[in-house]
């Protein structure tokens, strides 16, 4: 931030809870040199300006004004994707999850054992997520320690917020993609987490509230239980238990195939869920993607060990995997977020995961709405077998899956003393369903006769979850610098 305050004036839309986000039509938010967010008032006519400006000793040397139209919002959170998956994206579809991996999913994975080439597809890969609102991403790499070395420099220099995770991989693999040995998996991982923690501006996960986090964090991701054997999976367990600091990111109960065979695998563990348990993986910071098959003892479990859940729809729906029951885990109190799942999803974009959230939600609702036999049962459920609303998708692109991540006190929503990690949402673009009129708020007097209210941001946010892009985002911040957007020309 260049040693200097930073002002932001205009709409402001920011989630609070499931149920609820705030919207400001008038908000000034003035981000520190450290890049956190120093105050923000909620409400400032325009006539107020420079008098609120002089309470705070600043001027508006260095304030952003926002366009009618515009808005800021936290930027995106993808809990779970696959960065060495996206030269495949859009490929593939005609297979359910098994035959996908065997034959479009490894066979790219495995090109990445060439450092030059996961230098030029990285560098790609990286920019897609930014410019598309990510502003923080729970990476899987390749079993490759130099290739996933480099996603790491990648992330870090283009200054995303992202978790970054060597996959660990030793059975039911092809024989020109899988690791070794369980102890040459185990070394790799060791030095992956030493690599990244050595980054410039690397510290502790657990710095105070207020205190910048370092971009790039290490991530523990046994890919999932069928790519482990029992003493790789127990390593990672011993790992885990040595560092409670580190995340963990693995893959649950995506596809009935997939469930049949990890309980064959592993039939003392009584369940898929009970398989991670078993081995020290099933805890407060494990990120499980998909769960779309959980048992009922399953949910009870990950919710008592205070786990996570990455939905990704888009997915689930394009692999034929089936439509995760994200209600019931938010009525259980589970904490959700979302993942674009490249390139079983086929957009790097949460924008897709927010509407095909809103589609499965819907599709269960009405799917099950036999089974709801009495008005009390409806009445109990908040979210289960119910359409999710507005607040709640924005939610799960957010605060939800900062929550995932550990990261709820530092980004996700608008407070002072967390991380300014946001976007400028704009208008601007010819698609069909845009809002706004992208002049500057305060430009004209007919402008100033008719503001902007709450119910115009209301519809300018559903409208840009439903109908929005990448044209829309205009700039992504991360840690209060401008690093990605449509309006982005490079550092």
């Amino acid at each position: 931030m260049s040693g200097r305050i930073t002002l932001f004036y205009g709409a402001v839309i920011n989630p609070q809870t499931l149920r609820s986000y705030d919207a400001h039509p008038r908000c000034l938010l003035a981000v520190g040199p450290d890049g956190n967010i120093s105050w923000l008032v909620e409400d400032v006519a325009p006539h107020d300006l420079q008098q609120v400006l002089l309470q705070y000793g600043c001027s508006d040397e260095h304030l952003v004004e926002l366009k009618d139209g515009e808005f800021l919002l936290p930027g995106f959170v993808d809990t779970h994707t696959h960065a060495p998956q996206v030269p495949n994206i859009g490929t593939g579809q005609q297979y359910e999850l098994l035959d996908w991996l065997a034959n479009v999913t490894f066979p790219t994975e495995a090109k990445f054992a060439d450092v030059a080439f996961a230098k030029r597809v990285y560098q790609q890969v990286v920019r897609g997520f930014v410019d598309a609102g990510t502003t923080t991403c729970c990476y899987y790499a390749t079993l490759h320690l130099d290739a996933s070395k480099v996603l790491a420099d990648t992330v870090h220099a283009q200054g995303q917020r992202g978790f970054i995770g060597k996959c660990n991989m030793n059975h039911d693999c092809p024989s020109y993609y899988s690791e070794p040995s369980p102890e040459e998996s185990i070394s790799a991982t060791h030095s992956i987490i030493s690599y990244i923690r050595s980054l410039p501006g690397a510290s502790s996960i657990h710095a105070a509230a207020g205190t910048p986090q370092p971009l790039v964090q290490p991530i523990l991701t046994p890919r999932f239980a069928i790519s482990c054997t029992a003493p790789l999976l127990k390593g990672l367990g011993e790992i885990a238990a040595s560092d409670p600091s580190l995340l963990i990111q693995t893959h649950i109960s995506e596809n009935p195939s997939e469930v049949k065979y990890t309980n064959g695998l592993f039939p003392d563990a009584g369940s898929y869920a009970g398989v991670y348990d078993s081995f020290g993986l099933l805890r407060e910071g494990t990120i499980l993607a998909h769960a779309v098959h959980l048992s009922p003892p399953e949910v009870d479990l990950i919710k008592e060990r205070n786990a996570g859940i990455s939905h990704c729809p888009t997915s689930n729906f394009n692999l034929r995997s089936g439509v995760a029951p994200v209600g019931k885990f938010l009525d259980k109190g589970i904490k959700v977020g979302l993942g674009t799942d490249v390139s079983g999803g086929f957009s790097v974009s949460i924008l897709s995961e927010v509407q095909h959230a809103s589609m499965a939600s819907k599709v269960l609702q009405f799917t099950n709405a036999a089974t709801i036999t009495t008005p009390s049962k409806a009445e109990d459920s908040k979210f289960e077998n119910k359409q999710l609303p507005i607040p709640t998708l924005l939610y799960l692109a957010t605060l939800g899956g900062a929550s995932l991540c550990r990261m709820e006190k530092h980004i996700g929503s608008f407070a002072p003393g967390k991380s300014f990690d946001a976007l400028v949402v704009s208008p601007s673009g010819k698609q069909i369903g845009m809002w706004g009129s992208g002049e500057k708020i305060r430009s004209t007097e007919k402008e100033s006769e008719s503001p902007t209210e709450k119910r115009d941001l209301d519809e300018w946010l559903e409208r840009f979850l439903f109908c929005g892009d990448d044209r829309n985002v205009d700039r992504v911040y991360v840690q209060g610098r401008w690093i990605g957007g449509r309006s982005f020309t490079g550092f």
